[in-house]
């Protein structure tokens, strides 16, 4: 098992610069890491920069709230995309996962899915805002949308990734989903345990140190 293997290397500050995400792509390609993440804004210079690597693109997808108009959804992922993104990170309507629209965030998920094609969707379900019904629900949800994976948090919650939300997602997914952990996520000893529950990419921005530390 290589553990760069499992690290999607992330930057979604809002302050952000070009500099920052061309030292986050070849930090990528340095260290081999399965996947970067960014905003999508960046998805077109990260492809640029990722030429002639094995490196992915995700791109974040309403983020990071959730809240905003299905179609803007489906908009920013088409363009992400067009502009070379491999796969999507989009946000659950969280609201209306509390409020019981089930079938408005279900549709809402297959709507994406069905816009990006044959690229992998990872729905982020932000475990912090919810309650563990509401966590097995959104997990449901996703899977009966089509979803690949499932995905804790956005890191700009109140909480990020905890082993046990990943039990109880995994128990809830099976092998219907690929579970993301995301949130807090900072040293190499936390994302094999995360590995060890099953879990199949990280979210980190602690990619370096996690490998490093493998050495």
């Amino acid at each position: 098992m290589r553990i760069q293997d499992f690290i999607d290397h992330t930057l979604l500050k809002p302050v952000a610069t070009i500099a920052d995400i061309k030292k986050l792509c070849k930090e990528c390609i340095d260290h081999d890491f399965y996947a970067v993440c960014v905003n999508g804004c960046y998805t077109k210079l990260a492809k640029e920069q990722l030429k002639g690597s094995n490196v992915k693109v995700a791109a974040v997808i309403g983020f990071p709230l959730g809240a905003m108009n299905t179609k803007a959804k489906v908009f920013e992922a088409q363009d992400c995309i067009k502009n070379g993104a491999d796969e999507i990170d989009m946000v659950i309507n969280i609201g209306w996962l509390k409020s019981g629209e089930f079938d408005q965030v279900q549709n809402e998920v297959s709507t994406l899915k069905k816009a990006i094609g044959d690229k992998i969707l990872k729905v982020i379900i932000e475990t912090c805002y919810l309650t563990k019904d509401e966590k097995v629900h959104a997990c449901k949800l996703a899977i009966n949308a089509g979803a690949d994976f499932v995905k804790t948090s956005t890191g700009f919650g109140n909480g990020g990734a905890t082993l046990e939300d990943i039990r109880l997602m995994k128990d809830t997914v099976g092998n219907k989903a690929k579970i993301k952990a995301s949130g807090g996520i900072k040293d190499r000893e936390t994302a094999l345990k995360y590995i060890a529950l099953g879990v199949s990419r990280i979210g980190t921005s602690s990619g370096i140190t996690i490998v490093s530390a493998d050495k």
